[in-house]
Formats: structure tokens, sequence, C-alpha cells
């Protein structure tokens, strides 16, 4: 896992950025809810009022409000307003002000909404218990019967000056009658009478009037404090008794829900604002038109903010991608033929595109999903924290079900998901074998066979995808279940809460959606935690080859010949492949001098080619030395030793282009006349005269729309052209002709007399008229001398020659210079 995290050090900067941006996004999708809130609960419900103190107010209510405050509060109150002709208008407060009023105020400000809207049923008991506290007057028993007869008020409210007893007051007798019967009677009374009789019979001081009830219906409404502000003047309504009434408004707050209570008090500012003159339709409005315009605004910048960041990520993820396909590809244009055995050519190939592009995927998800969900995450929790909606436990048990479910699919799908790369590697190999070798399998009708090879590999594949993909199939139906029954808990939950009070409906929506981006946010990081495995064994895979270093790397200190000859000295070389236990070559010497031509020759595994792979140092020697000009080539710069080298080996390889720039491979400059004078050598040039387009003929990859001599020719050329030192043939003259073979050795030893020139071969009649032939027996040698002396006196040679040619032709090769 390191090292997905290793590849971003490059790109810290964009890193940096990404995480800025993350946050403006977090900041932004955070602030919604709390806007929806806003909206639902401030714009809708309290007409877009925020505070429980009136904009403006009259000079009458202003007075009113401050019935049942005590000192304290009476001076905020008066400090908070500043007289405004009739009316008093609410002065610049700041949010802290504006909060402690809020909270000091809220008591007395719904005493005030109360006791100004006092229903008729609401009005009634409370002078049904006026009538127990304070026997009613026969005046006021005269009023209630429609008697012209009326008491005074004060006498009504507190049974002063001459109280008759029970029985006298309610039936005006001179009979007693038991006093519970006359109050049953009195309170019967009551009930049938409406608010403008009681107020006429009790002389009471109140303003009845007409208003909408909550659910939109007319309702007749009685504002008392008139009458309580006489009571109080008048001593009838003592300290104490105010105090108590405090103490019950105070009680019903903690019982009905300080929500419930803020909304009843920002509903008499709403109606304050109104009596004073200020249009509340129209700041409700204005306040729901800013509203939308913020949330407009941060939708607008999240949307922007999310752009950016999918910019910088999908920039950082193909970034990332490219440098490591780099490196892989460095790193492996320098492997010597050891690391090449090390890695299959198809294990490179997947682990250069399908790993890579795995890692590439991984850290954009990373950096757009993997660095937001903990943002997300916090910030919900922090959010969730200052809602005080005490549902925190919901969001818990969301979260554990969610992590419960995504252990159990990690538990079931880890394991095949280590080995599905190994099975793509496969996968490619089989593939790459049959399709590189397809004139074999069609030569030996063995098509069925690779294709039920083919079907193995492929089946094997599919079997660990289907599984992973039907473990992986119940995540998202299961993340969305515990979503939803999570936003139904909480509905439920809340909804008891709303009832009670304590919360209103926005809150209860904007926790709803909190707890939605807590629980995806967790999603998000549990998923990735699936994902994160499969990238990180892709990751190590590549990581694997970037660390594997050339065994074959230019020397600390290089050394340079003093001439440039291209003289090529063996001395007493050993060579063993890695991780074997016996020599591939053993004590090998000889000399290749310039203007003369060094043969090789020996039967099938004698170590022939594995000699002239030591001269450009694909592999390096184990024992003696192998030197040009006196210089160690272990000593020698890597790109300058194979500059003076043109090395063809024994399997012809063409790259797609044309023919011109095939030739050109190994010298870009080299000029038209330079490539026909190679492509002349090399017997070349009548096929490719013969072709349409000459040297631009189209050669597709591997040079498959040419015939092998074709391709051996054409890599000869591409040797003469790079104009070297030296040249080395591995057997590549093994699929000319005899006469083709013949002319091309003879203008390679015309037009190339000064180069050294060694070729491995297995024809006596390529080789016969070298100036030195070596000849190898199981990586020993067995004989060194012209092919004249060879005959005579090594036996090996003998055999070879005598399998090829008749003894007649060997003793007329005697004479052939």
């Amino acid at each position: 896992m390191r090292h997905i995290f290793g590849n971003l050090k490059k790109y810290w900067k964009s890193v940096l950025i990404l995480a800025v941006l993350l946050i403006v996004q977090g900041f932004c999708e955070m602030s919604m809810p709390q806007y929806t809130q806003n909206i639902i609960d401030v714009g809708i419900q309290n007409k877009g009022i925020e505070h429980i103190l009136p904009a403006r107010i009259t000079a009458d209510e202003y007075d009113e409000a401050q019935i049942f405050m005590d000192g304290d509060q009476r001076k905020e109150w008066q400090a908070s307003y500043v007289e405004d002709g009739e009316n008093y208008t609410i002065r610049d407060l700041g949010k802290e002000e504006w909060k402690k009023l809020d909270k000091d105020l809220l008591t007395p400000v719904v005493m005030a909404y109360q006791l100004g809207h006092m229903s008729e049923e609401a009005f009634r008991d409370m002078v049904k218990k006026q009538a127990e506290s304070a026997p009613v007057t026969a005046g006021q028993t005269d009023a209630m019967t429609g008697a012209n007869v009326q008491a005074n008020s004060t006498d009504a409210m507190a049974g002063a000056n001459g109280q008759a007893t029970g029985s006298d007051a309610m039936t005006g007798a001179n009979g007693q009658a038991d006093a519970a019967d006359a109050m049953a009677a009195a309170e019967s009374q009551i009930d049938s009478m409406s608010a403008e009789e009681l107020a006429k019979a009790f002389h009471l001081d109140v303003h009845i009037f007409e208003a909408k009830d909550e659910n939109g219906r007319k309702a007749t409404y009685v504002d008392v404090r008139p009458a309580i502000r006489q009571m109080i003047e008048s001593g009838q309504m003592t300290d104490d008794q105010i105090s108590g009434m405090r103490e019950e408004i105070s009680s019903a707050i903690s019982k009905t829900g300080e929500q419930t209570m803020k909304a009843m008090a920002i509903r008499y500012a709403a109606d304050a604002d109104q009596e004073a003159g200020v249009d509340v339709n129209s700041q409700q409005k204005h306040y729901l038109w800013i509203s939308g315009g913020k949330m407009m605004l941060i939708a607008l910048l999240m949307g922007l903010t999310a752009i950016a960041v999918s910019f910088f990520a999908s920039r950082v993820g193909a970034g990332v991608g490219r440098d490591l396909r780099y490196k892989v590809f460095h790193n492996v244009i320098g492997y010597s033929s050891a690391e090449m055995e090390k890695f299959q050519t198809s294990s490179l190939i997947t682990r250069a595109t399908n790993d890579v592009q795995q890692v590439q995927m991984v850290t954009t998800m990373l950096l757009r999903m993997v660095l937001y969900a903990p943002v997300l995450a916090v910030w919900g929790v922090v959010k969730v924290y200052q809602s005080h909606a005490k549902m925190s436990w919901v969001i818990a048990l969301g979260i554990a079900v969610i992590v419960g479910i995504i252990l159990v699919l990690v538990v079931l799908a880890m394991p095949k998901f280590k080995i599905m790369q190994k099975l793509v590697d496969r996968l490619n190999l089989v593939s790459r074998e049959i399709l590189t070798g397809l004139m074999v399998v069609r030569a030996f009708g063995r098509e069925k066979t690779e294709e039920e090879r083919f079907d193995e590999a492929n089946i094997d594949l599919m079997r660990t995808q289907l599984f992973t993909n039907r473990v992986m199939t119940f995540m998202m139906p299961s993340m969305m279940f515990v979503m939803s029954g999570l936003s139904v808990l909480i509905t439920w939950v809340a909804a008891h809460r709303v009832d009670a009070g304590t919360l209103q409906v926005g809150a209860m929506t904007s926790f709803i959606t909190y707890a939605m981006i807590i629980i995806s946010s967790f999603m998000i990081l549990t998923a990735m935690s699936i994902i994160l495995p499969r990238a990180g064994v892709a990751a190590d895979r590549i990581h694997e080859v970037i660390a594997t270093k050339p065994s074959i790397v230019n020397p600390e200190h290089e050394e340079k010949p003093e001439s440039k000859k291209g003289v090529i000295r063996f001395d007493h070389v050993s060579f063993r492949y890695p991780g074997s236990e016996l020599d591939a070559l053993t004590d090998i010497s000889f000399t290749a001098e310039p203007g003369k031509t060094t043969a090789i020759i020996g039967s099938t595994g004698s170590g022939k080619s594995t000699l002239v792979n030591l001269i450009p140092r694909f592999y390096d020697v184990t024992g003696g030395s192998v030197t040009i000009d006196g210089v160690d080539i272990r000593s020698m710069n890597l790109h300058e030793l194979r500059e003076e080298i043109g090395f063809v080996p024994q399997k012809g390889t063409l790259f797609s282009g044309t023919i011109a720039s095939n030739i050109r491979f190994g010298r870009p400059d080299a000029s038209d006349e330079e490539v026909r004078r190679a492509a002349k050598i090399a017997q070349a040039d009548d096929f490719i005269e013969e072709k349409e387009d000459a040297y631009n003929s189209f050669i597709s990859q591997g040079g498959s729309n040419v015939s092998g001599g074709q391709k051996q020719r054409l890599s000869i050329a591409r040797a003469i052209a790079k104009k070297p030192l030296a040249l080395v043939f591995d057997d590549s003259f093994s699929a000319l002709d005899m006469k083709t073979d013949a002319k091309l050795r003879e203008e390679l030893s015309r037009e190339e007399k000064d180069a050294t020139k060694i070729i491995v071969a297995q024809r006596v009649s390529t080789i016969l008229n070298a100036d030195q032939i070596l000849v190898l027996d199981e990586g020993k040698v067995a004989g060194l001398g012209t092919h004249d002396e060879l005959l005579d006196n090594c036996e090996v040679y003998r055999q070879i020659a005598a399998s090829q040619l008749s003894q007649k032709e060997l003793e007329g090769t005697r004479h052939a210079k």
C-alpha cells in the first residue's frame, strides 16, 4: 500500500491544492442542510423571523411586554430598543447579543404572547379560577343572569367592598344553600357566556379580537394583559403571584420543549411587527430569496470545486500512470537477458498496462473520494453534535452495521482479489503463446487443444471475477437498505421529538442529511478498503519490476580505448547462466581482428550464441575477460560499447514502420544512399525495388508481411548501415539460399573489409573462407584455425564437415580461398 502513496510524493503541490479544494467543497456540502433547515424553520414556519424580539413594536406593546419581566430583563429589553416616533425599533445587535436575548427573554415574551393571545376557553378557565378565589357578588350574578345591575370590576376580580356570603352572592336571596352547589351553578353560567359577555359581566379591561389559528381557521382570542396590569397596579396581583406565573411558564417550556416555545415567541414577534406596520409577508419573501440565493451560490461554488477536484485528481492519476509506465519501461529496456528471463514477457506487459491502470484508477479515486470522505465524516459529526438532536446513537448504529457488512464481504472476496492478477498474467501468457505461434499450432493441428488451454485460463479468470462480482453485488443493495432503514429510524425518533416540542421539522431534515453524509463517507472508506488491496497488489508487482535493477550497468569509472580499431579478444572466458550449476562456456580464448573474419561453428547447444551474446554485454562473463581494443568491456560505457557493434540476432526482428526506417534503426541520420548501399550488400535491394513503394514500403509489427529470408537480409542491412567497428552475425545466414549466402559474403568482404567480422554458422560452406574458425564442443574450444588446418587436426570439425559435404567436396574445399 505504501507504494501507492509513495507515487504521490512528486505531486505534493497538486495534492495540497486538492486538500484545500476538498475542504471548500466539504464546507459547501455541509452548509446546504443548514440552509435547508433555516428555510423550513425560519423562512416558512417563522415567516423569515430568526429571533424572538420584534424588529419594531408599538409603544403600548412595548409596555405590555414588560409586565412579566424582572428588573434585569426589563433593562435588557429597554436597552435593545430605541424610540422611533410612536413606535420602538430594535437597535443593531451582534450575534452574541441576539443569542443572549433569545435565551434571557424567552419566558416573559412567551407569557406576553400567551396572555395576549388567550383563547376563549382559556379565558373562561381564568375567570373560573378567579371566581373560586374571590366569591361572586350579587351584581355579578345579576350581570350573568341578564340583569342591568353591575358590580365594580375590582369587586369582581378581588372580592372586596362588601362581599356577601356564598349563598347571598349566588342567589341574591336570604336563604342559604350549599356553597359547592352555588359554585357549580356559577361555573355553568360562565361556560355559557361568550368572551365579550364575561368581560362585560366582570368589568374586565381586555381586548377581544379575531385571528387565524395554527391551522389557518378563524378563532377568537383575548388579550388579558390590560386587565392584569390593572390588577397589578391596584394591588390585586402580588409579585409572588407574578413569579408563580413565570415558574409555570418555565415549567411548560421544559415539558413542551424549548423549540416549540421559541416558535411561539417568534409568532409574538411577527404579530408585534405587523401591528407596528412592518410588512411581514415581504420580510418572509426577502428572507427566502436571500437564503435561496445563498444556497444557489454555495451550490455553484461546490460544483466549481468538484470540477477542479476532478481535474487535479485526474491529472495526478494520469501523471502517476505515466511515471509508472516510464519507470517500468526504462528499467526493462536496461534489463540484461538474465532479468528478462526472471520476468515473463506476458507478465511485464500486464504489469506495464493492466497493473498501472489499476494504480492510476485507484489514485484518482483516492484523491477524489478517500481524502474527501474523512472531511465529510468529521464535519458531519461536528454538525450533528452542534444540532443537539441527541440522536447520535442512530448514526453509530448505522456505521456499525455497515462496517459489519463490509468486513464480511472483505473476508469472502479478498483472497480472490489477490490471485486475480496472477490469473490475468496466465491468460496473457497463453494468448501470447498461441498468437505468436499460430502457424505452428495450425501446422500440427493443435487448434482444438490450444482452444481448450485458452478456455481453461479464461474460465479460471471468469470464475474468480464472477465470485468477486457476486460478492460485491451484495454491497450496494445492503448499503442502500441500511441508509433507507436509517432514514426511517431517524424520522421515527425525530417525529416523537417534534411532537414533544424539542425538535423542529427543519432540524430533523438537516439531521437526516447529515446522517446520510456521514454514512456515505464511511461507505466510501469501507468500499475503498476492498479496492485498495487489489491496487496494492498491482503496485507491489510494478514495484518489483522497478526495484529489480539491471545486473549489467555502466561502470562507476569508465574507460575508453586509446584508438578505436575493433580488436575483440576473449581471454580465458567462462560463463554460467544465473541459477545453473554448470558452465555454458569454459576457458574460451581467441582474438578477432579488424579486416578479418572469425567464424564460430559447433553442434547445437555448444554455446555459439552464448559466446557472441557476451560481446555486447547481454550477459557478463563469470570468469576471464572480453576486451575491445585492449579495454575490458565491463569498464566501457554501455552505449559507446554497443555503438561499435553491429549485432544481427539469430531471429530477425523488425519493427512497424517502413523498410527505410528499419534499416536506419541503428543510425537514424543515415542518408538514402547509405541505406541503399546497406541493402545492396545485404542482397535486399532486389526485393525492395520490386515493391511499389520501394524503401517506403510498410513493414508490419514483427515483420510479419515479409518472408524469413527477407527479414534476415533487412536485419543484416540494418547492422551494416550502422557502420560499426565490428559486425557480429549470430547464425544470420540460415534462412538464405546458398547463392544469396555466397553473394552476401562476397559483398561483405569487399565493402566492409576494414570491419571485424564474427560469424556464427551451422553450414560449413558459409565459413570455409574465414580467416579463422573457432570450433566449440559443449562450451569448450575444440579447435581454432583455418578450414584446412581444422580438417587436419580437429576431429569435431571433421565430423561436422563430413556430415554436410562428401569426401570429394571436402577435398575440393582445401583449395577454396
